[in-house]
């Protein structure tokens, strides 16, 4: 079945010349996408002074981290060899690698970042979900992965983050209430929160 999407894909490439430039630059940079969402959503979060959604950004990004260290641990006793290397008559359009191909470590980042952001800004969140299925769609389509293995990056992915976003982000949300009362306050917010709680009290 994932050999039968595979050659649809490779099919679908050989009649769409005209996008093989856009997919195969996606394919390969795109992942640079993600760490722009992270770091815009982070800098909204800091300058509304919304100490959860600066810690959720800080989180899709740890998110990230330990996905590609689950994809890791999964993969390499699977060793799944690459699709070109098992089935003849294909066409690659990016470097061919001699790493496992399930999961598809650009697949366990995008899905990690899209989880983790919609914990911290669901507008952009979406924006990156959309983001991480194109990723997908991009790696299937320039042939470096079957769609089994993007399919359950993804999946992977978005797991690591939504259950590190309900156990850890809590935990970072009060981390972030206590530096903005530091020196590191520039890092994480503006402060106007914690002199409105700080004001609440005494009143």
């Amino acid at each position: 079945m994932d050999g039968s999407l595979y050659r649809w894909f490779n099919r679908l490439a050989d009649r769409s010349g005209w996008a093989h430039g856009v997919m195969r630059f996606y394919a390969n940079n795109g992942i640079i996408l993600f760490g722009v969402l992270i770091l815009l959503v982070y800098l909204l979060a800091r300058q509304h002074d919304d100490h959860h959604g600066v810690a959720a950004a800080v989180w899709s990004g740890g998110a990230a981290l330990v996905a590609l260290l689950v994809g890791q641990l999964i993969g390499s006793p699977i060793n799944r060899a690459r699709p070109y290397e098992a089935m003849r008559n294909v066409h690659v359009l990016v470097d061919r690698t001699t790493d496992f191909s399930f999961p598809s470590d650009h697949a366990l980042v995008a899905g990690a970042v899209a989880g983790g952001l919609l914990f911290a800004n669901r507008r952009w969140g979406v924006v990156a979900c959309v983001a991480a299925v194109l990723m997908a769609f991009a790696r299937v389509y320039v042939g470096a992965h079957y769609p089994g293995d993007v399919v359950a990056g993804l999946a992977f992915g978005a797991v690591v983050a939504i259950v590190g976003g309900y156990l850890l982000v809590p935990f970072l949300t009060r981390l972030v209430d206590r530096l903005v009362r530091t020196p590191l306050r520039p890092l994480v917010g503006n402060g106007r929160r914690a002199a409105a709680l700080a004001e609440a009290r005494e009143g």
